[in-house]
């Protein structure tokens, strides 16, 4: 009963999250069907609408296509578009809706966090170090970003808060120099989980993305197999960008999985379904606000539902 009420708990959270979101793509799909045969003018107007919503093109244009198929010349309603719309969008997020499991064979399991500069990389780590320490995890934090003592600080509030330890070494430190101390440290106190926090860096500089490819070298070195998970934190807020910022890291340290924050700052939560399908990395979390609870598992048709204020399917 009581996981009942929590998961009911967190979808109305969740729904509640992304109301700008779907108050947007009901609104829009709403005022195209002002006209109750599917033609060649509203199924133009159509894409475009599924295109505004952070859908992509590539998405937006198979949904139409299929629509056309199946329903051209007839009458429909905006509410059967919505929802065959909604069972398209949940059917291409399942196979990537992937929650990150430890594996346990692996003793400490390593898991470097990268990203750009506000995303929300550290509270991030906080959420998930609280998350396995509930799970009864030996859990310790490494403070890889030394650019900013800000940074650190950080890091060792969310230690403080969630009882875990911080290893971390003064501002302008050898970043490498950081992790390789936390995995020895990681090692000899038997921890179950060392979460490396990295600093936040413009995909695009070639410096900084080829200095997260040396700490990722420095883990390896360490422990074999190791970095065992690399998570991408996206800020849903950034939309399109967020796409290119995957592909950017994923081909410079290998992304194993996607953690999307800031749900509910964005009308545009369709972002979630077009980052899936231009780069099939695993979508492991989403956050929906700066609660230690807002970040949950990546439920696909929960999310659609969500995003769909919903509705019946």
């Amino acid at each position: 009963m009581q996981e009942e009420e929590e998961k009911s708990g967190w979808f109305s959270r969740l729904k509640k999250g992304l109301e700008r979101s779907s108050s947007k793509l009901s609104e829009s799909l709403s005022n195209v069907f002002t006209k109750k045969k599917l033609d060649e003018g509203v199924l133009e107007e159509l894409e475009e609408t599924l295109i505004s919503a952070d859908l992509g093109p590539v998405m937006a244009a198979k949904l139409v296509a299929d629509f056309s198929k199946t329903r051209f010349g007839k009458d429909i309603s905006d509410q059967e578009i919505k929802i065959a719309l909604a069972e398209q969008i949940a059917q291409s997020l399942v196979p990537v809706a992937k929650p990150l499991e430890i594996d346990f064979t692996r003793k400490p399991y390593i898991i470097l966090v990268v990203g750009v500069n506000g995303t929300g990389k550290t509270t991030t780590i906080g959420k998930f170090a609280q998350n396995y320490i509930e799970y009864g995890l030996k859990v310790t934090l490494a403070a890889g970003d030394t650019f900013r003592a800000a940074a650190i600080n950080q890091l060792r509030i969310w230690g403080e808060r969630v009882g875990v330890e911080v290893i971390a070494q003064n501002p302008g430190s050898d970043p490498s120099s950081v992790v390789y101390d936390g995995l020895e440290y990681g090692v000899a106190h038997n921890f179950d989980v060392i979460l490396i926090d990295t600093a936040g860096r413009l995909h695009t500089s070639v410096n900084l993305m080829e200095e997260l490819k040396k700490i990722k070298r420095v883990i390896g070195k360490k422990m074999p197999g190791a970095p065992h998970e690399v998570m991408l934190v996206l800020d849903a807020t950034t939309g399109q960008n967020g796409i290119s910022q995957a592909k950017m890291f994923h081909e410079a340290v290998g992304v194993s999985g996607l953690t999307l924050t800031k749900l509910d700052g964005t009308a545009k939560g369709g972002i979630v379904a077009n980052v899936c399908r231009e780069t099939k990395i695993p979508v492991r979390f989403i956050g929906i606000g700066e609660q230690i609870d807002d970040l949950r598992d990546f439920d696909a048709r929960e999310f659609v539902d969500a995003l769909f204020a919903g509705q019946e399917r």
